[in-house]
């Protein structure tokens, strides 16, 4: 499992602790965090019916939880944001605010309430079982059985965030996230090359004009993206325009030289404190057309794969592959791997299950009439970079016969197993999410039999 990227927050939460206090408690024993847990143990956990080992292991977690949250240090000395809540303990609504703005900011709380909304908008009752498969498919983790999320929402619930249960004031999320749901979505929508180009116009401070084919090479540098520079205004600029975050100056033409390139200045919109944290979040999440495809139910999705448009009908693909692997409650790792870890090649979607044994999934997805044999060893050949023990080849159309021929004799001499659905399995499991175990039971026993051990009688 991927370490937590939501913070450890056990016997840290509004409903065991009062915030002014344990920050009184840390300001009164600053820099001795034994004193420091004592004083919280004496305070929160000594009537609790336990031994006094265990009550400090309670008042230990509280310690660990302010860490995590970025109110102490490890010797217990108050942080730079824990002294600025410190100076507003006696204005409880300020305070609740002051540490929701953080959590929404720093600790991937923008994250949670997002994936709360996609939820809501799917149709999903949020439950922390649901919520840890969702934030898992978008790069955010905590471990299983883990209270995070909760905590967190616990927290928000006090500056009004959510007004009960997981249902999200957005009006008031908007005010201390300080960016509105629309705006959100818009930054949540750009390209890792967009991003790159927005945080590089930022971090530089000055609203400008400078010339966009300079911002190009700082933000290549810095952040090392590569830029298509003839594509550069229609890939970058234009659509950076569109939504608000930049003006372009046109630059005029000199003789024999060409056209200047375009002057660029930020907007008031790119606020520093606000963008740059939120973008450093949603960098985390899955591809933005994918992201919108997950919000929606399977219906919807299904009816996309018949899209005209290649991508369109790709990417939905993709978003049925997800679903299809949540109602296994698959564990989710990356999307479209590339790079050296694949050799330059392309893989759809890597899962990974932690049942008993360690198995890492390898889920290629063709929106074609007919998987091949090439495609099939073409994943085959990735298993080795990628270690993984099983290929999962899901297709709207129908698996070759070679391919299937290719990917038997695959299964019978090697430990892979290569599951594949054809558009028929995805008809039926449109129609019932539960023949999914039907399909992949199915093709379990033809891989048993393909396995089967030949054993010898030992006639010593």
């Amino acid at each position: 499992m991927p370490k937590s990227t939501l913070p450890f927050g056990s016997e840290f939460s509004p409903s065991q602790v009062d915030l002014q206090k344990v920050l009184e408690l840390a300001a009164q024993h600053d820099g001795d965090w034994r004193a420091f847990e004592d004083a919280v143990r004496t305070e929160y956990f000594e009537s609790h019916k336990t031994s006094v080992r265990n009550q400090r292991k309670l008042a230990n977690n509280t310690k660990l939880g302010m860490q995590a949250y970025g109110l102490i240090d490890k010797e217990g000395h108050l942080t730079k944001l824990g002294r600025e809540l410190y100076e507003l303990r006696e204005e409880k609504n300020r305070l609740h605010e002051r540490l929701a703005q953080h959590i929404l900011h720093h600790l991937h709380g923008v994250n949670l309430v997002q994936c709360v909304l996609d939820m809501q908008v799917a149709g999903e009752t949020v439950t922390l079982q649901k919520l840890r498969i969702w934030l898992d498919e978008r790069g955010i983790h905590f471990p299983r059985g883990g209270k995070h999320p909760s905590i967190m929402k616990l927290w928000l619930q006090k500056a009004g965030v959510f007004s009960s249960e997981w249902q999200v004031d957005i009006e008031r999320f908007e005010k201390l996230a300080g960016i509105t749901e629309v705006e959100l979505e818009a930054l949540a929508e750009l390209t890792s090359e967009q991003i790159a180009y927005v945080k590089t116009l930022v971090n530089i401070g000055e609203e400008g004009p400078f010339p966009s084919n300079e911002i190009e090479r700082l933000a290549s540098a810095t952040y090392g993206v590569v830029f298509n520079e003839k594509n550069l205004p229609k890939d970058i600029l234009y659509p950076l325009e569109k939504i608000g975050y930049i003006e372009l100056e046109r630059g005029t033409r000199q003789a024999g030289r060409g056209a200047k390139p375009f002057l660029v200045s930020r907007t008031r919109k790119l606020e520093k404190d606000v963008v740059l944290p939120i973008l450093d979040q949603i960098e985390k999440q899955v591809a933005p057309g994918l992201r919108r495809l997950l919000r929606r139910p399977l219906s919807e999705i299904l009816r996309e794969l018949k899209s005209k448009d290649h991508h369109k009908g790709g990417l939905a693909l993709e978003a049925l592959a997800f679903k299809l692997m949540r109602l296994l409650d698959m564990n989710y790792v990356a999307t479209r791997l590339r790079g050296a870890e694949t050799g330059g090649a392309e893989v759809d979607l890597i899962f990974e299950a932690e049942r008993l044994v360690f198995s890492r999934w390898q889920i290629q997805c063709k929106n074609t009439a007919k998987v091949s044999l090439d495609d099939v060893a073409k994943e085959v050949g990735l298993t080795h970079s990628l270690k993984s023990n099983v290929i999962v080849m899901v297709t709207t159309g129908e698996i070759g016969p070679e391919a299937k021929k290719f990917a038997n004799k695959v299964m019978g001499d090697t430990n892979l197993c290569i599951v594949m659905l054809n558009g028929a399995d995805l008809e039926r499991i449109k129609d019932s999410p539960a023949t999914i175990v039907d399909a992949f039971h199915r093709e379990a026993i033809h891989a048993s039999k393909l396995k089967a051990l030949q054993m010898k009688e030992d006639k010593g």
